[in-house]
């Protein structure tokens, strides 16, 4: 059963700190647990009362409405990669999940040798995940920067964020996917929607407008209004730098500060940001770029989901640069 979990409002927030191990008795707004042992989770899809959980180890966590967790398997073509922040990632269920069954996912993988990142579409059959058409494969990719997001706009088209490779030059690099924001077209075939991209880890929307969240070099992490065909800069600007023909983004965190921002919602009016260095929700105002709360307590934090309702979000205290607690990883609710 869900076990629900009131943190005191009185409690005053934790300032400055990086990397600060799970304490949710610590937390510093109400929120509800809604399950554990979650395995490296990254991204989170919802239908109704059920939750469906991209794990990078190469399951599908699947959640009840009374919270029970299942690690569906997720048969690939390729064996996924061990290199740091690789694996499983990406994962969106398509429109009418409820009848086709069928999902978007984004792994990194290993070929003779060499690592790469592959877009796929999934189907669900008989409790198990099967690897069934392959959309864009052979993606250069280094030791990290993989990028890995996948989304759906409002009319189902697929978003996909490709890292730079630890590669900076590729981002400019129109004849290479590496350091940009994919659209998958009518013909099944991805376009560069973006350019100028780090580390791009999270996109969302508010009615037309597409938001991104982006790794910066050290500190300033980015976040983006995202238009179609535009060039935001890296490796050329970074931060607050300007220049001609480059867009800046509308927040950074500065150079003296670092989130590592992943997955990204937009909720009653504010972006929700994820922060993995930065152990915490970060509440963004996006008509003034002020940052309106820090919600912390639970370790770092991969990815958001509104459901217009209320803000879902996991952990990822057991990537490897976290302080797990017991039976972490963990799906939360908020109940502010």
């Amino acid at each position: 059963m869900k076990k629900i979990l009131m943190a005191s409002l009185s409690i005053l927030l934790l300032a400055g700190c990086n990397n600060s191990a799970a304490d949710p008795e610590k937390a510093t707004a109400p929120f509800e647990e809604i399950a554990t042992g979650l395995e490296t989770p990254w991204a989170i899809n919802k239908l109704g009362n059920e939750f469906y959980i991209s794990e990078r180890t190469g399951n599908v966590a699947y959640i009840d409405e009374d919270g029970t967790v299942t690690h569906q398997q997720v048969n690939f073509s390729d064996k996924l990669s061990g290199a740091s922040e690789a694996g499983f990632l990406g994962f969106v269920l398509k429109q009418d999940f409820e009848t086709n069954k069928k999902a978007y996912g984004y792994y990194v993988y290993e070929r003779n040798g060499k690592d790469f990142n592959k877009i796929i579409t999934l189907v669900l059959e008989n409790g198990e995940w099967q690897e069934s058409q392959v959309l864009l494969e052979g993606i250069p990719t280094g030791n990290v920067h993989h990028g890995g997001r996948l989304a759906l706009d409002e009319d189902g088209t697929l978003f996909a964020t490709i890292g730079d490779a630890s590669t900076p030059e590729l981002a400019q690099d129109l004849g290479s996917v590496n350091g940009k924001i994919l659209k998958l077209n009518s013909s099944d075939e991805f376009e560069i929607y973006s350019s100028g991209h780090r580390n791009p880890q999270g996109i969302t929307w508010d009615e037309d407008i597409m938001y991104a969240s982006e790794h910066g070099q050290s500190a300033n992490d980015e976040l983006n209004i995202i238009e179609e065909g535009n060039n935001y800069g890296w490796p050329t600007i970074e931060g607050n730098a300007t220049e001609d023909g480059l867009e800046s983004p509308f927040f950074t965190t500065g150079s003296d500060e670092t989130w590592a921002p992943s997955g990204i919602t937009m909720h009653d009016g504010f972006l929700y940001v994820a922060a993995l260095r930065g152990t915490a929700i970060k509440v963004v105002d996006p008509e003034n770029a002020v940052v309106t709360d820090s919600i912390e307590g639970f370790g770092r934090v991969r990815d958001v989901l509104s459901d217009e309702d209320a803000v879902y979000f996991i952990t990822n205290n057991t990537d490897g640069r976290g302080t797990p607690a017991d039976d972490d990883d963990k799906l939360y609710k908020l109940n502010e």
